[in-house]
């Protein structure tokens, strides 16, 4: 089985109980959760497991998790799927990270550390502003734009067409969701997140996360990883730290990504994280695409046998 196209979740797609059921029945995957306990010195598996919810949604928890959680489906569906060779790999936000571990550009260990860092600083940034985000749905992206212009915020994510993303100041975030009609826009929904990620208010985040990622060995990816800040194909590993870096305040081009691996001939992907975030943005992008799921055991196994 070939020709397909792995993506990995982003924050907000974790929830408690992720990947129990893949440790219960695997030796691999108890190994892969044993090993990631070692090296980030907490017992995030337990986190993953058992919550509780407020714990795991933090972003210095959540963000390792699924990291985590995706590598170790990617690793049992391997298992299971003898012929598996994926042609390319994307992931949203924090999962462009997952992507890179799985196409090889650093080692589990070295992803692991740096997304818990990653985590960690957008955490502390998080804390210190005072951020909020707001999904628009149902609008042009020139009146999505010239909205986040008017409120003095940015925007965090294209996810797909009618579904974009704004993030900055609360203020900003505010008047944002009360002005969108105006612009045309059918629904602002103000978001339950802690923070304004991927705005310019995560600077100190991006700024650290640089620093970090100076001392993590790379190689070329392996496969073609798409990043987010560019939608575009990146192999240099300093143009992988940088895109990386460029990443925490800048947009997320999600919807891009997946047209340029459209526009490559690709039409099968596999979502590997829980909760199905992904499928539902890639149907709204191109609906004759396929997307298998794979978030725990079942999934692992329906998918399973649909590729054999």
């Amino acid at each position: 089985m070939s020709d397909v196209v792995l993506l990995f979740s982003g924050q907000g797609a974790q929830k408690v109980g992720m990947g129990k059921d893949f440790h219960e029945a695997s030796q691999t995957a108890r190994a892969m959760f044993r090993k990631a306990d070692e090296v980030l010195g907490f017992p995030l598996s337990q986190t993953m497991f058992e919550g509780p919810d407020d714990e795991l949604t933090r972003t210095s928890r959540c963000q390792p998790a699924l990291y985590l959680h995706g590598l170790v489906a990617l690793a049992l569906l391997k298992e299971r799927v003898g012929g598996l060779v994926p042609v390319a790999a994307a992931g949203l936000s924090l999962g462009e990270f997952t992507a890179h571990a799985a196409a090889g550009t650093f080692s589990f260990e070295d992803g692991l550390k740096i997304v818990a860092r990653r985590g960690l600083f957008m955490e502390e940034a998080c804390q210190a502003t005072q951020g909020a985000m707001a999904a628009l749905i149902g609008g042009e992206e020139s009146a999505v734009k010239a909205l986040a212009a008017e409120c003095d915020v940015d925007v965090a994510n294209f996810n797909a067409p009618g579904q974009i993303v704004l993030s900055g100041t609360v203020s900003g975030i505010d008047a944002a969701v009360e002005k969108a009609r105006d612009h045309g826009i059918r629904r602002a929904i103000k978001l339950n997140v802690a923070g304004a990620y991927h705005s310019r208010l995560m600077q100190s985040a991006q700024d650290q996360l640089a620093a970090e990622l100076t001392g993590v060995a790379m190689q070329p990816p392996a496969l073609p990883v798409v990043c987010n800040f560019g939608a575009s194909v990146v192999a240099d590993p300093a143009e992988i730290r940088a895109m990386l870096e460029k990443q925490v305040t800048g947009s997320v081009r999600w919807a891009e990504s997946i047209q340029l691996l459209v526009s490559k001939g690709y039409r099968t992907f596999i979502e590997l994280g829980p909760g199905k975030v992904l499928a539902g943005l890639v149907a709204k992008i191109d609906k004759d695409l396929t997307v298998h799921s794979v978030e725990d055991l079942a999934s692992l196994e329906a998918v399973t046998e649909t590729l054999k």
